[in-house]
């Protein structure tokens, strides 16, 4: 082991092509880890300690950090959910990880301990079907990217769709000429997502409808499935709308509608897998539509699976009946 004559942030660069080259991560993977890590480096320079070297880091740091992540406000007021504190905490273990695998002397990082979760932090945040139609009433479609938006928030609740798999969609990946005629086959697609798995999505009809009637109104070849129509988008990816950009949407139309949760592309995410329980779907099937790798992640919508087996049980079990 060897100590390091450079600060912790000079490493950060080299640590981020580290996660895409040797650990396979996506680049919008290792595009999370860089914003993550940048609380981080702020903090660092807030206090003082931009130069401190990774044989320099002790768990006083650790705990400070912490402090200061249970006490940080987004614009809004609001204060940092516990889940978003262990995004920032998890990409310092790795980074920690990182130096361990490079024989650079730091701390170890099992000594940087996640906050415990309530019931409360992990209970997921869905909407109904009528919530869902009030949102997707919200874009005005008299504009180009009113439609757009229609289209993305009918992707999104048709396919279950990540976020950052949604906006790496291409126009290459559908029959554009097809749909702008009104052919809707069974539209399904292969991607990669988490992780670099692969799964299938399917589109309803629906959803298709409004693609359609958006890519009526695209203009130019660009390889993006949906642009940014703003000055200062991403020239360099072909105007690609990025991830932040569709938050930013579905929080003004959320905002919009009187929605009483702070709807999000994961709600819509939530709010699919709900939709199809409700109406039956196995855990596996929703399992394997969701791309989780393992069932434990999905069984996360216990909340909708317990009061169907309440009334499975109510309708079958002799003890019921009078």
């Amino acid at each position: 082991m060897r100590k390091s004559d450079n600060p912790i942030t000079f490493h950060i660069p080299t640590f981020l092509e580290y996660c895409e080259i040797e650990k396979g991560l996506s680049p919008i993977s290792t595009r999370n880890y860089d914003n993550f890590l940048k609380i981080f480096t702020n903090w660092l320079k807030e206090t003082g300690l931009a130069n401190l070297k990774p044989h320099e880091l002790t768990p006083e740091h650790i705990w400070n950090y912490r402090v200061s992540l249970s006490r940080k406000k987004d614009k809004h007021g609001n204060f940092a959910k516990k889940t978003t504190q262990n995004y920032y905490l998890i990409a310092l273990r790795n980074l920690l990880n990182y130096f361990a695998e490079k024989d650079i002397i730091s701390l170890p990082s099992e000594k940087i301990k996640l906050p415990k979760l309530t019931d409360k932090d992990k209970a997921i945040k869905f909407l109904k079907f009528d919530q869902v139609e009030k949102l997707m009433n919200m874009p005005d479609l008299s504009r180009p990217d009113g439609l757009r938006d229609r289209a993305i928030l009918e992707v999104l609740f048709s396919t279950g769709m990540r976020v950052s798999e949604l906006v790496a969609l291409n126009l290459r990946n559908f029959n554009v000429e097809d749909l702008k005629k009104g052919k809707f086959n069974d539209e399904e697609l292969t991607i990669s997502g988490k992780g670099g798995s692969t799964r299938t999505i399917y589109f309803s009809e629906r959803a298709l409808q409004w693609l359609a009637q958006y890519l009526k109104t695209r203009k130019g070849m660009q390889s993006p499935l949906f642009i940014n129509y703003k000055k200062g988008g991403d020239e360099e990816n072909d105007n690609r709308l990025t991830a932040r950009s569709v938050e930013r949407m579905m929080r003004k139309y959320a905002t919009m509608a009187g929605l009483p949760v702070e709807a999000t592309p994961h709600t819509l995410r939530h709010s699919f897998a709900t939709d199809l329980l409700q109406k039956g779907a196995d855990m596996r099937s929703v399992q394997e539509l969701l791309g989780h790798k393992n069932i434990v992640t999905t069984q996360i919508y216990t909340h909708v699976t317990n009061p169907h087996l309440r009334d499975i049980h109510k309708k079958f079990h002799s003890g019921e009946k009078k």
